[in-house]
């Protein structure tokens, strides 16, 4: 039988109290509280927030300026540089006993790489890795981004698929601190193409079923949709 994944779509949503959620049902899988996988699926009000790696360089703005323009910006205990979530973007955060997957960071890189590959092949957008650098690529410019933190074999942060999002979001940083980057979305790619997909059927639930079968896919689980899992001492 395959693994079985809970997913829990908690809607639009800002970020720290999602932040706390992921930290609480980390905490959980860990002290078996939560015995089964988790896949939370979320959009964010906009938000930058900055991963363990990041450089100053990487953002060409003040902190209170970010804010002053309507950004939180909070730092979190991911890997990689700084990003950007926004409306229009959807964000996985698998919350993953890796020990009943495969206890391989890079592995699990890989593979939340492959999930966006697949689900934007579902779309017949050619996507793409790029040798060197974590994330999904179209012809050279990025569409999805991934930031990880893993606590005893089990995982929090995810990664971020361009939708819908106004791609001038980006412009208040330099996104994963690469120069010139320049980003996409899903939309910007079915640009001229819509004919390629159901026009009686919102992009953006297009684009989520298409991803959910490529996460099924490269992890040989099964998805069943669910409410979060009761913590027990957590208000």
């Amino acid at each position: 039988m395959s693994r079985v994944v809970r997913v829990v779509d908690l809607g639009r949503q800002p970020y720290l109290p999602v932040l706390e959620l992921q930290r609480r049902l980390v905490r959980a899988r860990i002290d078996g509280e939560v015995a089964e996988d988790i896949l939370l699926l979320v959009e964010h009000e906009r938000v930058v927030t900055l991963g363990r790696g990041t450089q100053q360089t990487s953002l060409p703005f003040p902190e209170a300026s970010l804010r002053a323009g309507g950004f939180e910006v909070v730092e979190v205990e991911r890997g990689g540089d700084v990003t950007v979530h926004a409306p229009g973007q959807l964000v996985g955060y698998p919350i993953l006993d890796l020990q009943q997957h495969r206890p391989d960071l890079h592995w699990y890189l890989r593979q939340l790489e492959e999930a966006m590959i697949r689900g934007l092949a579902g779309l017949r957008i050619r996507a793409e890795r790029n040798p060197g650098r974590t994330g999904v690529w179209v012809e050279g410019r990025k569409i999805g981004s991934i930031g990880v933190h893993v606590k005893r074999w089990v995982t929090l942060h995810g990664f971020a698929l361009n939708v819908t999002t106004d791609l001038r979001v980006f412009n208040v940083v330099v996104p994963c601190g690469i120069d010139g980057v320049i980003m996409t979305s899903v939309e910007r790619e079915l640009t001229g193409r819509r004919a390629d997909r159901p026009m009686d059927q919102p992009l953006w639930e297009i684009t989520r079923d298409a991803v959910l079968e490529g996460f099924a896919g490269a992890f040989a689980c099964e998805l069943e949709p669910g409410p979060l899992p009761e913590l027990s001492g957590v208000g």
